[in-house]
């Protein structure tokens, strides 16, 4: 089919969108490689930023893996209850109760660090510990796992498989753990990896958060921008970017909604309802 000028002009739009967005990226990674940036690529390729970043933030980048390991599974132990409990109780109290549990997302991280500062300030070894950061990071990122996992329970019907589970016996955790997890767990999967990306590149929050003895990959990368070459900071870019890129690319393949279990494909690839694709073999035998 022949192609016509307004997918022509849609295709060169969203090329020159992505190069706008791309180039500066390549633009940063190749200053982080190269002996000196204003020179240019002639000056020479080098792996002395990066060794240097490495030995300067080294400490930041452990830091901001460990936060995110426990945000993600604090998210986990208060997120993927809350969210089975919201969608088993319905009604007007559930409601209330789900729109404050996802608050934190309309409310800029600078208020709640600051709202974070004035409750718990005072309390010297928490303020200084990394722990202080970590209680910001679950208030951010627990209303993405919540959502997440609510998604998937809404849509599926766990409830009848809940009640036949009860009516042969199993108690509450062999149900949870036995149904309501393996039903939700692209849910989980989505929402484990949006928390963990959203922890490790969180930046504003953690910026009131933080002191110089817990400074996170973020605060480490706006200070080696602020204190040092530029090409020591696009080192220190490159580094964020080989951690978060994986995140990332893990986010799309695995937290993609899966094909219902009730939909079959037959020999031509057609999707059909269960039970569809033994009627129409029983008919197609019956032809005969």
């Amino acid at each position: 089919m022949k192609r016509s000028r307004i997918f022509y002009s849609q295709l060169a739009f969203t090329l020159l969108v992505c190069a706008f967005l791309i180039v500066p990226v390549i633009m940063s990674i190749m200053a982080g490689v190269t002996v000196n940036f204003f020179q240019g690529i002639k000056s020479g390729v080098t792996l002395r930023w990066v060794f240097e970043v490495w030995d300067l933030y080294s400490e930041t980048i452990f830091l901001s893996l460990l936060i995110s390991l426990v945000c993600l599974a604090s998210t986990l132990v208060l997120g993927v209850p809350a969210a089975y409990v919201l969608a088993k109780k319905q009604g007007r109290t559930a409601r209330m109760v789900e729109e404050l549990l996802t608050l934190p997302l309309a409310i800029p991280g600078l208020a709640i660090a600051l709202a974070l500062l004035i409750t718990y300030g005072g309390f010297r070894d928490f303020r200084t510990s990394w722990g202080f950061i970590l209680v910001g990071h679950v208030l951010y990122t627990l209303p993405f796992m919540l959502r997440s996992v609510l998604a998937v329970l809404s849509s599926a019907d766990f409830r009848t498989l809940e009640e036949g589970a009860a009516s042969l016996g199993a108690n509450f955790w062999q149900r949870f753990f036995g149904i309501v997890i393996p039903n939700c767990r692209s849910g989980i999967v989505a929402g484990s990896l949006m928390v963990v990306t959203l922890s490790m590149g969180e930046f504003n929050l953690t910026w009131m958060l933080h002191t110089p003895l817990t400074k996170t990959l973020p605060v480490g990368l706006a200070d080696s921008y602020a204190s040092m070459r530029l090409e020591v900071g696009s080192a220190y870019t490159l580094i964020f970017l080989i951690m978060i890129i994986p995140l990332l690319m893990a986010l799309q393949i695995y937290g993609r909604p899966a094909k219902p279990r009730s939909l079959v494909e037959d020999d031509a690839g057609q999707t059909l309802p269960a039970g569809a694709s033994g009627a129409g073999l029983g008919s197609r035998e019956t032809g005969r």
